[in-house]
């Protein structure tokens, strides 16, 4: 049985023993799954533990190998390009569908005041954490380690991405007796690295089962029952940004068929919804590009992680979504103008935003303090969505890496990479 069918077969079961769990009030059952969840935490660690030896190894190696320096600012231009364009897209996306459904108008009045009670505090906690967060120019500055050990040791990917790309086109300029030694090194850290994702990556069905299936009997039912239409709202618009946005880019950018390329990744957005983190996915994502979707390592070893880290197509399109409801539920609905600086701000905000469960909270937090009105608590707003967080985490970081897996085929295809085994699977020119 294949490794994707297993995966997909324990999410299933996982959901079904939360479910039963959740809906049944099956006390013990909730106490068996809540006991396991550390198993699939555990396993998250373990994949987690590999991101900083293969993004360095493999950046270095990528960026040392290009031959032309210049390659790299090529790549890299229409990487950030494509990521933003797309981003733009999502949110653009997320604000049509919520003023088209106008899921703020749904809700019902004891249901909301019921929410507003149980989450008030977390969101005025969360709302806290926001206002610390560094600004755009900060963030900018903060892609220069001033230590890149320190930088490796606390996880922060930009500026070990900076660093890696730097000291790889350093190394790219010496002379080959100097080089090669230096090179074999990473290429050995690289490949040691892909061994441990192999052995970590059979232990994924029996984390799955214990991540959904904790998560799933923790939801209460009255709360997944009152935001339904919100949920539906932001699930539909993923779905739509997945079959408009990427479908199109995949078939008349990369000239890929989607099917093909939907196919080939599909362990991918089941990794990233059981986890909830695109940093803790990246490992597999680039296996995947590489080793079935025939993307070039110069190009997945910068795009993927780069975009982990900046690209956040199903985050932002949540955003969107999420603070037009909070809107219409506590001012009604907000000007074109305002609507406009939704797009702008949730699209920059995305920069440099944590690949890690619920970092689009925080997000949000800086999105909503921009488009609501003066003397608007933003707690009150984050108070309402806080109980279907997770469960919408987990959607959209399945299309945040779907999002970075397009990106890295269009690159692949823009540099004359040669995608896919089989010729069926490819658009003709």
């Amino acid at each position: 049985m294949q490794l994707y069918t297993k995966i997909a077969i324990a999410l299933i079961l996982g959901a079904l023993a939360g479910s039963v769990a959740n809906i049944f009030d099956v006390e013990w059952l909730v106490t068996a799954l809540t006991a396991i969840e550390p198993a699939g935490t555990a396993w998250i660690r373990l994949i987690t533990m590999v991101v900083i030896p293969l993004v360095v190894a493999s950046l270095v190696v990528g960026t040392a190998t290009l031959g032309d320096i210049t390659k790299l600012g090529r790549i890299g231009g229409k990487t950030i390009a494509f990521y933003l364009s797309t981003t733009a897209i999502a949110v653009t996306i997320g604000l049509l569908i919520s003023n088209l459904v106008s899921p703020g108008s749904h809700m019902d009045p004891a249901a909301l005041e019921s929410l507003r009670s149980t989450y008030l505090t977390e969101g005025a906690s969360r709302v806290e954490i926001a206002q610390q967060a560094p600004g755009l120019v900060e963030v900018l500055l903060e892609m220069i380690p001033r230590n890149p050990v320190q930088a490796m040791a606390s996880g922060d990917m930009l500026p070990i991405i900076f660093f890696a790309i730097f000291f790889g086109a350093a190394m790219s300029v010496l002379p080959e007796r100097r080089k090669a030694p230096l090179l074999g090194v990473f290429e050995g850290v690289n490949d040691a690295a892909m061994v441990m994702i192999h052995w970590i990556m059979k232990l994924a069905p029996y984390a799955v089962f214990a991540l959904i299936g904790a998560v799933i009997a923790r939801f209460g039912a009255d709360v997944l029952g009152s935001l339904l239409v919100y949920m539906l709202t932001v699930l539909g618009g993923l779905a739509l940004h997945v079959t408009l946005t990427y479908t199109t880019a995949l078939r008349f950018l990369a000239r890929v068929k989607p099917p093909a390329f939907f196919r080939r990744i599909r362990e991918v957005p089941l990794i990233a919804f059981s986890t909830s983190s695109s940093n803790a996915t990246l490992p597999v994502t680039m296996e995947v590009a590489e080793e079935k979707l025939g993307v070039s390592k110069e190009v997945s070893s910068f795009v993927l992680p780069l975009g982990a880290t900046i690209n956040m197509d199903g985050t932002a399109l949540y955003q969107a979504v999420a603070t037009m409801f909070i809107a219409q539920v506590l001012v009604g609905d907000i000007s074109v103008v305002a609507q406009l600086g939704i797009v702008l701000t949730a699209t920059l905000a995305s920069i440099g935003a944590a690949g890690v469960p619920s970092a689009g909270i925080i997000i949000l937090i800086v999105v909503l303090q921009q488009a609501l009105p003066p003397g608007v608590d933003p707690a009150v707003g984050i108070a309402l969505i806080l109980g279907v967080d997770r469960v919408l985490d987990m959607c959209r970081t399945a299309v945040n890496v779907t999002g970075d897996l397009t990106a890295a085929t269009v690159i692949s295809r823009s540099e004359g990479g040669v995608l896919l085994a089989s010729s069926d699977e490819v658009v003709a020119a």
